[in-house]
């Protein structure tokens, strides 16, 4: 009961911001769920191999830099993007008025800030074979009704279009030169913005209308894109960012710049699946109305990148393999005024990432100490998943030596074995395990210029903690739990 008197709070919030709730909880979805049943070996190698591709390909188009600049001339460049779905996790949301309001599926995004879906008539470009949430291939959706287009001279066109100057995308509009001249280009819509991700990208043209989170809470006035066209994103994304257009910045002063989720492990096995894990918007630093302790979670600051504001970066300092820390590289403890350096907190990639000279030092400490438990290489693996190094070992062994990341402000993350040693079956049927986490690579393979985060936090690392983004604080925090109980626990009040 307790939790529908939050809704209705949330409803009433958004007229009278003198009321005070204990925040919004919302299922979150994995896609490997609608995969049941899929747990056969060739099933897991296929989804370790395509989510270590698609990691990789998500930070790499990051250090690039690409995001909302107009699209670049064609290159002669083979694409290769895994079709395979990884592990990502999904909310519902609906839009348009009450009476045909229809429900989108979403990815959740704490590395983007802006939320979109595919809107009627949409073309997808490489996305033959990627997987929809729950299996859904529904056709996509027309412009809600309600919804309008937003105008050139809008505040939130130039948001969109990072930070562009009303007068540029009012001229790109179309808009004469007289009402430019007079800020009276109200009646031109904004241009349509490129959107870039690390694996994909999109054009979309910017709405408001409606937005419903619960049955019985919607949002007016929020702002959302609708895309027409996109290179291999067939699915919405909820931006979770700190720009101004991300669903948790819309949602603000009514709840406050807090949420937090909690990710339910699930070792690539969607009969772990189950259950939903708890996305609470507005999360509450008060202990008793969460029901979880407020005193579990170590913060460490939030760090400033200029150049990707939207970011959540953190400093990385060291990280353990048994007890040998390892220094991380400078360039994960600080961001520069061009935007480079820091770990990205991201709930859309899969696995976490380390800069080459980082992760080789922590993959040599790891074999060393997994070669003196006298576990043997499994190369075999190794190739079959993109991951290194693999042993061969049982599921009872204790010998693997423990990890843990070291973040600025004295927060150490221990990481439960599971989330950087995950066991699977060879294809000889030998049990056989990896380190999780993976080596960027160069950052100038392609004779681009780098740039952009030194590392990113994966949501596989993440499983099994309550995350909770302070933005009021500026911290991020980080806290054990039991996902399934703290979701029976809040879904009973």
């Amino acid at each position: 009961m307790r939790l529908l008197l939050c809704f209705l709070c949330f409803g009433l919030l958004l007229v009278s911001s003198s009321l005070q709730c204990h925040g919004l909880l919302l299922p979150l979805t994995n896609t490997l769920s609608s995969l049941r049943p899929a747990n056969d070996t060739a099933t897991i190698h296929r989804l370790l191999r395509s989510s270590s591709l698609r990691s990789s390909a998500r930070h790499r188009g990051r250090r690039h830099g690409t995001r909302r600049a107009p699209p670049p001339p064609p290159r002669h460049r083979q694409l290769s993007l895994p079709l395979a779905p990884g592990s990502d996790y999904t909310l519902s949301l609906s839009v348009g008025p009450p009476s045909t309001a229809s429900s989108v599926s979403l990815f959740l995004d704490t590395g983007s800030d802006l939320v979109w879906f595919p809107c009627a008539p949409f073309t997808c470009m490489l996305c033959e074979g990627k997987a929809t949430p729950g299996g859904n291939h529904s056709s996509p959706l027309p412009p809600p009704i309600d919804s309008r287009r937003i105008s050139c001279a809008s505040p939130l066109c130039s948001a969109a279009h990072s930070s562009a100057p009303t007068s540029d995308l009012c001229a790109a509009a179309r808009c004469p030169l007289d009402a430019i001249e007079t800020d009276s280009c109200a009646s031109h819509a904004c241009p349509p913005l490129y959107y870039a991700y690390g694996d994909g990208s999109l054009v979309a043209n910017l709405r408001r209308g409606r937005v419903g989170l619960a049955a019985s809470m919607a949002v007016e006035n929020f702002t959302f894109a609708c895309a027409h066209t996109a290179l291999a994103e067939p699915v919405g994304v909820a931006g979770f960012g700190r720009g101004p257009l991300s669903l948790p910045a819309q949602l603000a002063p009514s709840l406050s710049g807090r949420f937090s989720y909690c990710l339910v492990a699930h070792s690539f096995r969607a009969d772990r699946l189950i259950r939903s894990s708890p996305l609470i918007l507005g999360r509450s630093t008060d202990a008793a109305a969460i029901g979880a302790s407020e005193t579990d979670f170590v913060y460490t600051p939030l760090l400033h990148n200029p150049k990707h504001p939207y970011f959540y970066s953190v400093a990385l300092e060291a990280v353990s393999v048994g007890r040998k820390r390892i220094q991380a590289q400078p360039e994960l403890g600080d961001v520069d005024r061009d935007g480079n350096g820091g770990m990205v907190v991201d709930s859309g990639t899969t696995f976490t990432m380390l800069p080459s000279d980082t992760f080789a030092r922590v993959a040599d400490e790891f074999a060393r100490a997994m070669t003196a438990a006298r576990f043997t290489r499994a190369e075999g693996a190794e190739a079959q998943t993109g991951l290194a190094p693999c042993y061969h070992y049982s599921p009872s062994d204790r010998a693997v030596p423990p990890v843990a990341l070291h973040f600025r402000g004295n927060a150490t993350v221990a990481l439960p074995r599971r989330n950087y040693f995950m066991g699977f079956k060879s294809e000889e049927g030998r049990s056989v395990g990896c380190l999780m986490l993976m080596n960027v690579g160069g950052n100038n393979d392609d004779g681009e210029d780098g740039g952009g985060p030194a590392g990113t936090l994966g949501n596989f690392q993440q499983q099994g903690f309550e995350v909770v983004y302070d933005v009021d604080a500026g911290r991020v925090g980080f806290a054990r739990r039991r996902c399934t109980d703290l979701w029976d626990t809040l879904s009973r009040r």
